[in-house]
């Protein structure tokens, strides 16, 4: 991470810090009537088996711990008091510097939520937070996303992992680790690019079939990354239908 940029106000966060900041901004855009966010429901965001990586097991009082030190850093604000069930909510979009740019947010959000991923499973997932009013053609295709991407890697909040000139597989991940933490994910991406590269096959005589077997590895990649994105979108789904019963007594 650079700190060319003197202006920056923004500082490295914590693993909880990054997850709270992320389901913030999930929930707001997802679910914009269950937010601001109460400590509870912080607690059931952070802590659900679907879109998290790693699945947490915070309490309450991690939460509120975790809350006060965001206030301090003016990355959340608490909206709601005096007596009434007090509610979060983030201040992202001035603390990153990322005014009017909703879907660079859900970008972010998504990294804060899992790591380090693919752009094209980045894509898929970051999908479901722009439909609050970005419009329906936002993250059409991986071109846009890309733009997104560089864009937020020229501010030091993205890092692209995945060697220069990488075509296919390209990996990314946020950039508000702390020193120690990006570097251990540059060296575990690095780490996966090696074990990656496959052996030199033995010379065989007849016409070479290595462009077309390196079309069919390449489809099989991006179907098993849309088969992870849909089984993500089922587990939400069944997330909030578990918490829609619970909410209903059923």
């Amino acid at each position: 991470m650079s700190d060319a940029n003197p202006h920056r106000q923004w500082s490295p966060l914590s693993a909880r810090e990054r997850r709270v900041l992320g389901v913030l901004v999930e929930k707001q855009k997802t679910t914009p009537d269950a937010y601001p966010m109460s400590v509870t429901a912080l607690v059931t965001g952070c802590n659900q088996k679907s879109n998290r990586d790693p699945v947490s097991s915070y309490d309450a009082v991690d939460i509120e711990d975790t809350l006060l030190g965001l206030q301090r850093k003016g990355a959340a604000i608490l909206v709601s008091g005096s007596g009434r069930v007090e509610k979060w909510r983030h201040n992202l979009y001035e603390w990153l510097d990322l005014k009017n740019q909703p879907v660079a947010m859900a970008v972010l959000a998504e990294l804060l939520l899992r790591g380090s991923q693919t752009v094209g499973e980045l894509r898929g997932r970051a999908a479901r937070m722009v439909q609050d009013g970005t419009g329906p053609n936002a993250l059409r295709d991986l071109d846009e996303l890309m733009e997104v991407l560089h864009s937020l890697a020229d501010r030091d909040l993205v890092v692209f992992l995945s060697p220069p000139g990488q075509k296919r597989g390209v990996v990314v991940t946020h950039g508000l680790y702390p020193p120690e933490e990006l570097e251990r994910e540059r060296q575990k991406a690095a780490h996966a690019q090696a074990a990656g590269i496959e052996e030199p096959r033995p010379c065989v005589s007849g016409p070479s079939r290595e462009p077309a077997d390196a079309g069919i590895s390449d489809e099989l990649a991006e179907l098993r990354a849309e088969i992870k994105t849909l089984r993500s979108a089922l587990d939400t789904l069944r997330d909030e239908f578990q918490r829609l019963k619970d909410a209903l007594g059923a």
